[in-house]
C-alpha cells in the first residue's frame, strides 16, 4: 500500500511560553501514537514536532490513506451459556452475534477454546481498516484532549457550530486555522470549530504573504521560513538563538570599551533560553546597555531582574563579572534597530533603579537589628515563628559544632552562632521581599557591609546549599554546620509533627533536605554520626514534637540508597553496605568500593552464600554468645576453621580499624575453603547442647568479623 507524509498544524493565538515545548511534544506524540494504533503508519514512520508561539504542528512520514483490514478474534461467552444441551444456539448467543452484525449462520463458524476453567465461544471476523479521514479525526480529537494545558480558556465560535457567536469551546488559546495535508491532499477533519485546509499564517509583522499556502506536507518548514518569516521548529529556533547570542557576545567583547573589552559570554540559563524560544518566531539578537552606576548593586540582583522581568541575557566577562551590556532577543528585524534597543534600555532602567533603591535602603539597617522582627513572621502554625525557628537552628548548630574537633575553638563556635542567628534576617529586607530567590545571597552581602567577616558572610549566603542535585556545598565549615542545622531543623520539625511527603507531593522539600544532609556528611569530611546529629537536634523543639528519630533515620537512608544507585552502584552493593546502617556516612563510599572489589573475587559468591547461611543459623538459634571453647572441638573442620580465624580475623580487624576496608574484606576471602569444609563436615545443631552452643559461638565470631564492612549475605544470588 502506498504511503505519503502527513502534516497537521493548529494555528492559535500566542501560547503560554513556559508550556510551549511540552505542548508541542505532547501534540505530536499523541497524534503519532493514535495513528499507529489504528494501523495508519508504517514500521519506519517517524514524527517531527513543531512548536512556535502561534502554532502546534506535527509532520509524520509514511502514513497510509487506508489501514489494512485486520483479523479479530472476539470472545463471546462460555459454551454453557451460548449453547443448550443439544448444541443449539441460545437466544443470548444469537443476540450477541446480531450485535456484531452476524446472523444464525455464523454459529457453525464459532470456535471453542479453553478459557480458564471452562470453554468459551470465540468469533473470528475481519475488521475493515480505518480511513485516514476517520483515523486522523480520532487522533486529532485525542491529541487535543490530552494536551498538558496549564490553564484552559473558554471562547465563542463564529462558524461551523450550532449557535454562531454563542457556542463556546475550551482550549489553551483561541484557535484560528487548521491544516491537514496528506501529501498535497487536504484531509477533511475538524477541530475546535475549524475545518482543515492548506493555509496558515506566518509572522505577525514580517510574513512575505498572507495567508501562507502550503503546497504539500513536506514543504511546511521551508515555506513558513520563506513566505512566513517563521522558524517553525522549536529546536532549530533555540539553536539559532544560541548561535546569535554567542556571535553578539563575541562582537560586543571585541569593542573598544575598556569595561567590555575582551571575551564576553551571555549568561547560561537553559530555562530562560527555552522561554525566549517560545516567545519569538523569527529571533533577532540585539545589543543593549545600561548605565555603569548600576554595577554597584550586587550582580545577582541585576541579573535576576533582567532575566525574570525582561527576559534579557546579561553579558559576563571572562571572570564571570557582570558588565553593563546585555542582549535582547527581538521578534522583529527592522532596518534600523535603534528604536528597539532604545525601548529596551528605557524599560530596564527603572527595574535596575528599583534594585539599587532596595539595596541602598536595606543597608541602612544591620542584620542584627532585624533579628527581633523574625518573631513576627509565621513559619508554621505548629512550629511557631521564624524567630523560634532561628533559636532552634542556633541550638542545633551549637550542638553540631560540639561534635567536631573545631568545637573547642571559641572563635569557631562564635562564628557558627552568629551565622545561625542572622541566616534568616534577610527575609525581612526589601530586596528579598521583591526577589525571594535572593534569600541567603543578600544576607551575605549585608553581612559583609556590617563588618561580620567573610567566614560568617559566606556561611549566611551558603546555608541553603546544596539547593538541588549537583549544587555546590557551603564553602567553609561554619557554613556546613549552619546548613546542616537548618536542614535538620526542617526535617526533625516536620517529621516530629507528622508532616511527611506523600507520593509526588513534598511541599517542604524534605527529600531535598535529606539529600543535602547526606551530601554534606558524605562529601564535607565531617566525622559525625548520623544518629548523634538527629539526637542532639530533637531537644531544640521541646514539647512541640514527638520523637521522629526512627522514621527520619529510615527516610535519610532511603534517600542515600537512591542517590547511590543513581551514581552507578548496584542494588546488591548498596543493600550490603546500608544494611549495617553505617552512622558515619563519610565512609560509605569506601565501603562500597571495598564491596565491589570483594564481589569481583572468585571466592566472593561462595562466601556470600555461606554468610547468608550463617545468618539463618544464628537467627533460628536466637541469642548466641560469641565465645568459643577449643576443648569442645571434635571435628577437624571446626578446628581448622578456628585456627585460620585466629590468624586472619585480627589482621582483618586491624585493616578495618585503619580504614582499609578493601584489604579487610580481601583478607577474609581466604576463609572460603575452611568455611566450605566446616559446613560439609560439621553438624552445627548437634544434639549435645554444649557442642551446639560452641559451634554457634564459633559462627557468631565469624559472622561478626565478616560483616564489619557490609552485610555480605546481600551479595548472595
Amino acid at each position: 500500500m502506498t504511503t505519503q507524509n502527513l502534516l497537521i498544524e493548529l494555528f492559535v493565538e500566542e501560547l503560554p511560553p513556559k508550556a510551549l515545548q511540552k505542548l508541542g511534544d505532547a501534540f505530536s506524540s499523541v497524534l503519532f501514537e493514535q495513528l499507529k494504533a489504528q494501523g495508519l503508519t508504517a514500521a519506519n514512520s517517524a514524527v517531527t514536532a513543531y512548536a512556535s508561539p502561534r502554532r502546534l504542528a506535527a509532520h509524520i512520514t509514511a502514513v497510509s490513506a487506508l489501514a489494512a483490514d485486520k483479523a479479530v478474534q472476539q470472545k463471546l461467552m462460555p459454551v454453557t451459556v451460548g449453547l443448550d444441551a443439544s448444541g443449539n444456539a441460545t437466544p443470548a448467543l444469537l443476540k450477541k452475534l446480531q450485535a456484531l452484525g452476524a446472523g444464525p449462520e455464523a454459529v457453525a463458524q464459532l470456535k471453542r477454546a479453553p478459557d480458564g476453567k471452562a470453554e468459551a465461544l470465540f468469533y473470528d471476523s475481519i475488521v475493515k481498516g480505518a480511513s485516514l479521514a476517520d483515523g486522523l479525526q480520532k487522533a486529532l480529537t485525542e491529541a487535543i484532549a490530552k494536551l498538558p494545558i496549564p490553564k484552559v480558556m473558554s471562547y465563542q465560535l463564529e462558524t461551523d457550530c450550532e449557535l454562531p457567536g454563542w457556542s463556546s469551546v475550551n482550549f489553551v488559546r483561541p484557535a484560528h486555522s487548521l491544516v491537514a495535508l496528506h501529501g498535497s491532499t487536504v484531509v477533511p477533519v475538524k477541530a475546535l470549530g475549524l475545518t482543515a485546509g492548506n493555509n496558515t499564517q506566518g509572522h505577525r509583522f514580517e510574513a512575505r504573504v498572507s495567508p501562507v499556502v502550503l503546497a504539500n506536507a513536506d514543504v511546511y518548514a521551508d515555506t513558513l521560513a520563506k513566505d512566513g518569516a517563521v522558524i517553525a521548529s522549536f529546536i532549530e529556533r533555540r539553536a539559532e538563538i544560541a548561535r546569535q547570542l554567542e556571535a553578539a557576545a563575541a562582537k560586543v567583547g571585541g569593542g573598544e570599551d575598556s569595561q567590555s573589552h575582551g571575551a564576553l559570554r551571555p549568561i547560561e540559563d537553559a530555562a530562560l533560553l527555552d522561554e525566549v524560544t517560545a516567545l519569538v518566531e523569527r529571533p533577532n539578537v540585539l545589543e543593549c546597555e545600561f548605565e555603569k552606576q548600576f554595577l554597584d548593586v550586587p550582580q545577582e540582583c541585576l541579573i535576576l531582574t533582567m532575566k525574570a522581568n525582561q527576559k534579557y541575557f546579561p553579558l559576563l566577562d571572562a571572570a564571570g563579572k557582570l558588565t553593563n551590556k546585555f542582549l535582547v532577543v527581538s521578534n522583529i528585524t527592522p532596518d534600523d534597530a535603534s528604536a528597539v534597543t532604545g525601548g529596551n534600555e528605557r524599560v530596564v532602567r527603572p527595574r535596575l533603579a528599583d534594585a539599587k533603591f532596595f539595596f541602598d535602603q536595606d543597608r541602612k539597617k544591620t542584620l542584627a537589628s532585624r533579628v527581633d522582627g523574625l518573631a513576627k513572621v509565621v513559619y508554621h502554625n505548629k512550629l511557631g515563628t521564624q524567630g523560634e525557628r532561628t533559636d532552634r537552628v542556633r541550638a542545633i548548630a551549637k550542638g553540631i559544632a560540639a561534635l567536631l574537633p573545631q568545637g573547642k575553638d571559641a572563635a569557631f563556635v562564635s562564628a557558627v552562632d552568629a551565622a545561625a542567628q542572622l541566616a534568616k534576617t534577610d527575609l525581612l529586607t526589601d530586596m528579598v521581599g521583591e526577589f525571594p530567590e535572593l534569600q541567603g545571597i543578600m544576607g551575605g552581602y549585608y553581612a559583609r557591609h556590617d563588618g561580620l567577616g567573610e567566614e560568617v558572610a559566606q556561611a549566611i549566603e551558603d546555608h541553603y546549599k546544596p539547593r538541588f542535585a549537583g549544587d555546590e556545598l557551603p564553602r567553609n565549615t561554619v557554613g556546613v554546620v549552619v546548613a546542616l542545622a537548618d536542614k535538620l531543623e526542617t526535617l526533625v520539625g516536620m517529621f516530629g509533627i507528622g508532616n511527611l511527603p506523600t507520593g509526588d507531593k513534598d511541599p517542604f522539600a524534605l527529600r531535598r533536605h535529606a539529600l543535602g544532609v547526606v551530601r554534606m556528611l558524605s562529601e564535607a569530611n565531617l566525622d559525625v554520626a548520623l544518629d548523634a546529629l538527629i539526637a542532639q537536634a530533637i531537644p531544640a523543639f521541646g514539647d512541640k514534637i514527638t520523637d521522629p528519630a526512627a522514621a527520619l533515620t529510615s527516610f535519610i537512608y532511603d534517600r542515600l540508597s537512591g542517590g547511590l544507585r543513581e551514581q552507578g552502584y548496584s542494588a546488591q552493593e548498596v543493600e550490603a553496605v546500608l544494611a549495617l546502617h553505617p552512622q558515619r556516612l563519610s565512609d560509605v563510599a569506601k565501603r562500597l568500593t571495598a564491596v565491589r572489589a570483594f564481589a569481583a573475587l572468585p571466592e566472593a559468591a561462595a562466601l556470600a552464600a555461606a554468610n547468608k547461611r550463617i545468618g539463618n543459623v544464628l537467627k533460628k538459634a536466637g541469642e548466641v554468645d560469641a565465645h568459643v571453647n577449643t576443648a569442645l572441638f571434635k571435628e577437624d573442620a571446626e578446628q581448622a576453621l578456628y585456627a585460620i580465624m585466629q590468624k586472619l580475623l585480627p589482621e582483618s580487624e586491624a585493616q578495618f580499624k585503619a580504614g582499609d576496608y578493601t584489604a579487610s574484606l580481601q583478607t577474609l576471602a581466604t576463609l572460603r575453603s575452611p568455611v566450605d569444609a566446616f559446613f560439609d563436615d560439621v553438624m552445627v545443631n548437634a544434639e549435645e547442647m554444649d557442642l551446639r552452643l560452641n559451634r554457634q559461638g564459633l559462627l557468631k565470631c565469624l559472622h561478626l568479623a565478616m560483616n564489619r564492612v557490609a552485610d555480605l549475605s546481600a551479595l548472595a544470588s
